[in-house]
C-alpha cells in the first residue's frame, strides 16, 4: 500500500506558511509532487532548491477537467508504489480540490492530509463580507445552473483560465442581468500580488489574465430580478393570501378556484391552437398559478405544500417509468402504457368494477371518453368501425322516433346516446371529443365574426338580413 501525505500551500506566499510544513518541504529529499506550479509558494521553494513535479501538462492533454483530475490521481497512486510521496496543493486539500477527493475514495493508498491556509478567509477579506450572512462555494469547471442559491454571495473557484471563465459567464446570463457586477479576486491574502476588480457580467471574460489564484465574487441578487425563479412565485402567491394581501385572493378556496383552473386550461389549448409560444408560456403561467393557489391555501391549513406536490409527481415519475430509472426493458409505447397501469394498480385494492376509479368532475365528453376507455381495457370494444357507423345510424333513428312521438325525456336519452356513439368512434381513431368540439366552437366564433364585419362593410344590417343572405355570406367566410 502506497502513502501520499496531501500539503495545503496556502492562499498567499511563503511568508504565511506554517513553519512545521515549510520544515517538512524544504527538508524532504526527493521530488515533491504538485498539481501546478502556478502558485507563489512553489516558485520561492524552488528559489531554495526544493525539487516539484508538476502535473501541469496533464490539463494540456484533456478537454475535459474530471479526466484530468481522474489522470492526475492515477499517477501519484502509480507512484507512491514505489516509495512515499508528498503531493502539493494550492489553499487547503479538503477545500476545492477533487484530486484529493479522487484520492481519499482510493483504498489501495493511505493518503494522510495536513493543513494549509484556505483562501476563502482572505477572498471574504478581499471582498469585505461576513460570511455569517450565507454563501457558496462552486466549481467554476462544473457549474451547474440549478444549484447556484443567488440570495446568498457566491464564491466561485477553480476559474483558471477564459475558456472557464467564458463557461461561468453564459451561465449566469441564464439568470442575471448582462450587466451585473462581478468581482474578479486574485491571489487573495497576498499582501503584494493581491488584485479585486468588479466587472460588468458580459466583460467577464475579457481581457483579463485568469489563473489557479482566481476566485470570482458574486454579491446576494436583489429577489426584484429573480422573478424568474420558483420560489419568488411561491413568495408572491404567499403574500397575496397573507396579511396585507389581496383581498380576492385571501377569499378563495379549493371550490371557489374550480372554474378558473378549468378556463386556464383551455386557455392554454387556444394558445397551441394558434401556435404562439408566447402565448402558450403566458397561458401555463396562468395555469401554474392556480397550482400554487391551491398549495398555498392547503400549507395554511397544514394539510399539504407545493413542495410536497412536486415530490408526489416526482415520485409518481420515476416509479412508473422503470424503464427510464430503472432496469426495466420495454419496445413500444404500448408497453409504457401496460406497465403504467400495472404499476398504477399494484398497491391499490382490487376493484370489484372496472368503473369505480372514474373521475365525476369531468365535462360529460371527457367523463364519457373515460368510461370507453376504461371498458374497453376487459375487451368491451368495438373491433371495426364500420359496427360504430352503423351503431349511430341505429341511435339517430332511435332519437328521429322519440322525436316524433313527442316524448322530449326519450328524446334527449336517445340524442345522448347518439354523443355518447360519436365520443366513442373519436376515441377509435385517436381523436379527443372535447378538443374535437373546442376547436369547432372556436371556428365557428371565427366564421361568424367574419361574415358580420363583411355585411357591415356591405352596410347590411345582420339583425334585419334573412337566413339566405347570410347563409351566403357564411359561404364566402368559409372560401375567404
Amino acid at each position: 500500500m502506497g502513502n501520499i501525505t496531501v500539503i495545503g500551500l496556502g492562499a498567499g506566499t511563503i511568508d504565511q506558511l506554517p513553519l512545521g510544513i515549510y520544515r517538512t518541504l524544504t527538508q524532504h529529499k526527493g521530488i515533491i509532487y504538485t498539481r501546478t506550479k502556478e502558485h507563489p509558494v512553489v516558485q520561492a521553494l524552488e528559489a531554495e532548491s526544493v525539487h516539484f513535479h508538476s502535473m501541469d501538462e496533464v490539463y494540456e492533454s484533456h478537454n475535459d477537467f474530471d479526466q484530468v483530475y481522474e489522470e492526475i490521481t492515477n499517477k501519484l497512486v502509480q507512484a507512491s508504489y514505489d516509495d512515499d510521496l508528498i503531493y502539493t496543493v494550492p489553499g487547503h486539500p479538503m477545500v476545492a480540490e477533487r484530486t484529493v477527493q479522487l484520492l481519499l475514495e482510493r483504498e489501495e493508498v493511505k493518503v494522510k492530509v495536513v493543513g494549509g491556509q484556505s483562501f476563502i478567509d482572505a477572498l471574504f477579506s478581499a471582498v469585505k463580507v461576513d460570511p455569517i450572512e450565507g454563501f457558496q462555494l462552486l466549481d467554476g469547471t462544473h457549474l451547474i445552473r440549478e444549484q447556484i442559491q443567488y440570495r446568498q454571495h457566491m464564491l466561485i473557484g477553480q476559474v483558471y483560465d477564459n475558456m472557464v471563465a467564458s463557461e461561468v459567464k453564459l451561465t449566469l446570463m441564464e439568470d442575471l442581468p448582462h450587466d451585473y457586477p462581478i468581482t474578479i479576486v486574485v491571489a487573495a491574502g497576498d499582501p503584494e500580488h493581491e488584485k479585486v476588480q468588479t466587472v460588468p457580467l458580459y466583460e467577464l471574460d475579457r481581457d483579463f489574465e485568469f489563473s489557479n489564484l482566481t476566485t470570482l465574487y458574486i454579491k446576494p441578487v436583489e429577489p426584484g430580478l429573480l422573478h424568474h425563479q420558483f420560489e419568488s412565485l411561491k413568495e408572491v402567491v404567499a403574500r397575496l393570501r397573507g396579511p396585507g394581501g389581496c383581498p380576492w385572493d385571501q377569499k378563495q378556496t379549493h371550490e371557489s378556484l374550480r372554474q378558473y383552473l378549468i378556463e386556464e386550461a383551455y386557455e392554454v389549448i387556444d394558445a397551441i391552437e394558434e401556435q404562439d409560444d408566447d402565448h402558450i408560456a403566458e397561458e401555463l403561467g396562468d395555469v401554474l398559478l392556480q397550482v400554487m393557489l391551491h398549495s398555498q391555501i392547503a400549507e395554511e391549513s397544514g394539510y399539504f405544500t407545493v413542495h410536497d406536490v412536486i415530490r408526489s409527481i416526482t415520485d409518481k415519475m420515476i416509479e412508473r417509468h422503470p424503464h427510464v430509472f430503472g432496469d426495466v426493458n420495454v419496445d413500444s409505447a404500448e408497453e409504457v402504457k401496460q406497465n403504467w397501469e400495472k404499476i398504477k394498480q399494484k398497491d391499490r385494492p382490487k376493484r370489484e368494477s372496472v368503473l369505480e376509479e372514474i373521475n365525476d368532475s369531468l365535462p360529460r365528453l371527457l367523463f364519457a371518453l373515460d368510461i370507453q376507455k376504461k371498458v374497453s381495457k376487459v375487451g368491451f370494444d368495438w373491433n371495426e368501425s364500420d359496427s360504430m357507423f352503423s351503431k349511430i345510424e341505429e341511435e339517430l333513428k332511435e332519437f328521429q322516433e322519440a322525436l316524433s312521438n313527442d316524448k322530449t325525456s326519450d328524446a334527449e336519452l336517445e340524442f345522448g346516446d347518439i354523443l355518447f356513439s360519436l365520443v366513442n368512434v373519436g376515441r377509435f381513431y385517436k381523436l379527443d371529443p372535447e378538443l374535437a368540439l373546442h376547436r369547432t366552437c372556436e371556428k365557428f366564433i371565427r366564421r361568424f365574426k367574419k361574415i358580420e364585419a363583411m355585411m357591415k362593410e356591405d352596410q347590411i344590417s345582420i339583425e334585419e338580413a334573412s337566413i339566405q343572405v347570410m347563409d351566403q355570406y357564411w359561404e364566402k367566410a368559409k372560401h375567404s
